[in-house]
């Protein structure tokens, strides 16, 4: 999937992220919580062109939790609401709450279809390396899809170099890469997916970004001229490119998916994949 030989008409995976670990209803009241609210949203996205929801599930507390029994609820539901037409990526974030040995025991307990690691947290420096190789490695045998979280530039040179060593036992694993996590405002520009592209400027592996606040949607359209993939939802942003407030997820990204395909020569946007597609091209066999 290189961004230089890769066709113009290679399918757009569009990830929706809609509800984060730290949102609540005060921040939005259309924030997508409880399974059943999970599942009526999963239909919303499906129709709006999004093939993969990334998941995450709350405590009693409304509070952010691993706890894999709340993880199979949600999925359940989910899955009753809208079969197999939308890839499951659970996510493993610590959210200061959780150890890697804890992200890890999550995963080998609930197998997930696809789920989202952050290298930081899960191999925060190379005395994890070897725990953290069979951990990644392990994921193939139940057919888990892994898409590594990258906060930084240095976190795209330390994964290409994993890559290259065989650590994650894949040689074109799936990557994310964050803009404005760490910002003072929140706020992602758009011009850092230049930084992590020139990090790995033989970028072979497929790689998708997400961007905090209002400049979301000018980071999807920066990625889709790149030719990678987009994660867009309430997590990391919840106003429309005109900067009024999304109501839902689906409006936002079908108003996102709008600006982009406008912004575009005639004829130039790619045609949304469906999880059929991203499980032929990302998913482990």
């Amino acid at each position: 999937m290189s961004m230089t030989n890769i066709h113009s008409k290679t399918p757009l995976m569009v990830m929706s992220a809609p509800n984060g670990a730290r949102l609540q209803k005060a921040d939005h009241a259309g924030l997508p919580i409880s399974p059943t609210e999970l599942a009526e949203e999963a239909k919303n996205l499906l129709e709006a062109g999004v093939s993969v929801l990334h998941l995450h599930v709350r405590d009693a507390d409304n509070q952010h939790s691993l706890d894999a029994d709340l993880y199979r609820a949600a999925l359940s539901a989910i899955k009753q609401a809208v079969g197999d037409k939308l890839v499951l990526q659970v996510t493993t974030e610590a959210v200061g709450m959780y150890d890697r040995h804890q992200q890890m025991a999550l995963v080998n307990d609930l197998k997930p279809e696809a789920v989202s690691l952050a290298l930081r947290e899960l191999c925060p420096d190379d005395s994890c390396l070897s725990e953290a190789s069979a951990f990644f490695s392990n994921l193939r045998s139940f057919d888990c899809w892994p898409q590594y979280i990258l906060y930084s530039p240095e976190d795209v040179i330390r994964f290409d170099t994993y890559r290259k060593d065989g650590v994650f036992g894949d040689d074109t694993p799936s990557a994310l890469f964050v803009l404005g996590r760490y910002s003072s405002s929140l706020t992602g520009d758009p011009g850092e997916l230049d930084a992590f592209l020139q990090a790995c400027p033989s970028t072979d592996f497929p790689w998708s970004v997400c961007c905090f606040g209002k400049t979301e949607h000018q980071a999807a359209l920066r990625a889709v001229q790149n030719f990678g993939h987009v994660r867009l939802g309430f997590e990391n942003n919840r106003w429309l490119p005109s900067g009024e407030l999304a109501p839902t997820n689906a409006m936002l990204i079908t108003e996102t998916i709008k600006s982009i395909s406008a912004a575009l020569p005639e004829d130039a946007m790619r045609p949304l994949a469906n999880a059929d597609w991203v499980r032929a091209h990302f998913a482990a066999s």
